[in-house]
């Protein structure tokens, strides 16, 4: 009588989860690439990343089902379902982060160092053009409350300088954030606030935000505000006061470098 070869079960899922993680990285990074491409809507770039998500998701999912069965089973495929894991688990991570910070932060679009008075976005044809011809309203006191709780720290800078060398410093902080520059209005004049309108990008997404900054001369200085508003969403995810802070952060520096 001859006995038969014992042969070890395999797990189709693990091999199969490397294979999905594969695609999900490789969809993930073409919608990378589409939605940084300046000629591309970016509702297609965001579908194409949202589908690259899922299945990332599922590639997490068939690998937990081959870990089960390499566990009851003693089934081969474990560094398959391995490799699988690790590829969707670095395509999830960052959104990830942005989930928990929804949770966590209000669903705010629009932030402003002064939230009685926030600045008001310019209305010249160029800006328009600049913000693809939308105008952000002004928040409403709901969103005041939620941004003084959530955003603190959010508030404006003063500087001991005349009022022309914190409109140089303000405008050299947002080429150094690598803003694209719309209108820059020195102070003076008739109202004599001095004003920079801006776009800013994501690092990650390219996805354009509108940014304006205020200029108020002052007795002793110059006061300058800043109001970060989001062009898609219901929710920056705290993005906007980040980019707030950042760039004040990044005034201040160069103000203590002319002193």
């Amino acid at each position: 009588m001859r006995r038969l070869p014992f042969e070890e079960p395999v797990t189709r899922a693990g091999p199969l989860a490397r294979t999905v993680a594969g695609l999900a990285l490789f969809v993930s990074l073409f919608a990378l690439v589409l939605v940084r491409d300046p000629r591309a809507e970016a509702g297609p770039a965001l579908a194409t990343l949202s589908a690259g998500l899922v299945l990332a998701v599922t590639a997490v999912g068939l690998a937990t089902f081959a870990f089960v069965r390499v566990w009851r089973e003693g089934a081969r495929g474990l560094g398959a379902a391995l490799a699988g894991l690790f590829v969707a688990c670095l395509i999830l991570a960052y959104p990830a982060f942005v989930g928990l910070r929804a949770l966590r932060l209000p669903a705010l679009t629009d932030i402003s160092t002064d939230i009685d008075n926030p600045p008001a976005f310019s209305r010249s044809r160029t800006a328009f053009a600049a913000r693809d011809g939308r105008y952000p309203p002004d928040p409403g006191p709901a969103a005041r409350a939620s941004q003084r709780a959530a955003y603190p720290q959010v508030a404006p800078l003063t500087l001991d300088l005349d009022a022309d060398v914190a409109f140089e410093l303000a405008r050299k902080a947002a080429v150094n954030r690598r803003w694209q520059i719309v209108e820059a209005i020195r102070p003076g004049g008739r109202i004599g606030n001095g004003r920079i309108e801006a776009v800013s990008r994501g690092l990650l997404l390219n996805l354009a935000d509108d940014v304006t900054v205020r200029v108020h001369p002052r007795a002793d200085g110059a006061r300058i505000d800043v109001r970060s508003a989001s062009r898609l969403g219901s929710h920056d995810f705290g993005g906007n006061a980040d980019r707030i802070r950042a760039y004040l952060d990044e005034v201040a520096n160069l103000a203590i470098a002319v002193k």
